[in-house]
């Protein structure tokens, strides 16, 4: 029993050895493995740190180089503005020497001391500032429309009311009185020698006719129709009518006829308060009193203009004096239009360029036919004040064969437009009513059609004043009660 129970306990403990021994190696294998995997994490950790070190220490590197090269560059731009910094002290220095010796020099030219000028400076810049006050007040009132309108209407009416001048209408004929018919042949000589040389020397027409005791002198040039008359009458009043006399009496008309020019061109520029004109153009501005346009005499009609001018200049704060000297010259190329080519616009401007006269009173004088846009408000003053005298009631007239080729003009101009039924120029050709058929013309299509009417005789058209158009559009429904 001892011995068995001996041999159990060896054997169970010889298994508990080899099971322990078993779980032994186990665990050693169990611990291998874990060692292993705890290394090879480290290892990894190892590795990932080492790159990640290497990464940062490589962006370090690459921002000390971009470090390094901005260094540089701020480095070479503190130079170059290190070299300009100097150079500008030196040119600084020279300037204020060179400013030195100008105004030492400016001191002794002028004889100007240092305070003269700067109370002539701020003179100048006070100037300066109430012009611009000046136009910011036109720019103001051209934008205040509706009271701005108002107040046009009242300056251009206290305008008319203190300039009221008196028109004539003037022709291109002239009638001359006889004292008898038997003058007449006189006047006509032997064989017609005398009217002959008349003619030839003043470059006129001499109609006489069965009108008794006158005769008519036609020319299309005034001045040349004015010496003419002048002869024709010196003649009469001398009794003897030969060639010889002819040519006497017609050197002595051309000698009063020039001087009458002077006189009338000095009274024309006394009477509109222009002066320092030069003579030539005063010369030219008298040779006007025998100029008519319309049959409105076109030195009163520009003595006129530069009244209205000057006095809407004033009312409006503009330049008076610009505004008045070329509201008396706009119409001065009239007096060369006979003899020199090209629109009086254009003889004027070259005229007054010629002279002398201001740039701004060539400019305004220059706009008044709308052949230049005007600039300045004094342009715009002079537009208005031209067509103001040349509109105003009785100052211009037309011949009859004008009258009716501009009312047959206008309906012509009228009539060709599509759409219109019938029109009608009324009013003395200063209104043309238009009756337009409705089914082809709406509303809005009636605005545009009445501006177009109006752009084409604007283009087409030379009259004195302004044309109103009216475009009537008429629609009616009619049905009988049965």
């Amino acid at each position: 029993m001892l011995g068995s129970a001996e041999a159990e306990a060896r054997r169970r403990i010889d298994a508990a050895g080899h099971e322990a021994e078993a779980r032994q190696r186990e665990l050693l294998v169990v611990a291998r493995e874990e060692a292993q995997r705890l290394r090879a994490e480290a290892e990894q950790e190892v590795r990932e740190q080492r790159a990640e070190v290497q990464r940062v220490e490589k962006r370090v590197l690459q921002r000390e180089e971009t470090l390094d090269r901005k260094l540089e560059v701020l480095d070479e731009r503190e130079r170059s503005l290190r070299g300009k910094e100097d150079a500008l002290e030196r040119q600084r220095a020279e300037m204020e020497a060179l400013k030195l010796e100008q105004q030492r020099e400016l001191q002794r030219v002028a004889g100007l001391s240092r305070e003269d000028a700067r109370g002539l400076l701020l003179a100048a810049v006070r100037e300066e500032s109430r012009r611009e006050a000046a136009q910011i007040m036109r720019d103001a009132e051209m934008e205040a429309r509706t009271s701005g309108e108002k107040r046009a209407r009242e300056i251009i009416t206290q305008a008319l009311e203190r300039c009221a001048t008196d028109h004539a209408s003037e022709s291109t004929v002239s009638v001359v009185e006889l004292p008898s018919d038997d003058m007449k042949g006189r006047i006509i000589g032997r064989e017609g020698r005398n009217i002959r040389t008349f003619e030839a020397l003043t470059g006129v027409d001499l109609i006489i006719d069965d009108t008794p005791e006158a005769v008519v002198i036609s020319a299309f040039d005034p001045v040349r129709r004015e010496k003419a008359k002048l002869t024709l009458q010196k003649l009469i009043l001398d009794g003897r009518i030969h060639p010889a006399r002819i040519e006497e009496m017609f050197a002595k008309a051309e000698r009063e006829i020039e001087d009458e020019m002077r006189e009338e061109g000095a009274r024309g520029c006394e009477g509109a308060g222009v002066f320092g004109l030069h003579p030539e153009l005063v010369r030219l501005m008298g040779r006007l009193k025998f100029r008519t346009s319309y049959g409105q005499n076109v030195l009163k009609h520009s003595v006129e203009v530069a009244h209205l001018a000057a006095l809407m200049a004033t009312e409006l704060g503009a330049d008076v004096g610009v505004a008045r000297r070329a509201g008396l010259v706009h119409d001065i190329g009239k007096a060369l239009d006979h003899d020199v080519e090209g629109t009086h616009v254009a003889i004027g401007m070259e005229l007054l360029q010629r002279y002398n006269e201001p740039e701004d009173v060539v400019h305004a004088m220059s706009t008044h036919h709308g052949d230049f846009e005007a600039h300045s408000v004094e342009a715009v003053l002079v537009t208005a004040a031209d067509k103001l005298s040349a509109s105003r009631p009785g100052a211009r007239r037309e011949t009859l064969e004008a009258y009716i080729e501009r009312l047959r003009k206008l309906e012509e101009i009228a009539d060709s437009f599509q759409g219109v039924e019938r029109s009608f120029a009324i009013s003395a050709g200063r209104e043309v009513r238009i009756m337009v058929k409705p089914d082809q013309v709406d509303d809005l299509e009636a605005y545009r059609l009445a501006k177009e009417i109006c752009r084409r005789i604007e283009d087409e058209m030379r009259y004195p004043g302004q044309i109103k158009v009216t475009l009537i559009r008429e629609t009616r429904a009619v049905e009988y009660a049965k």
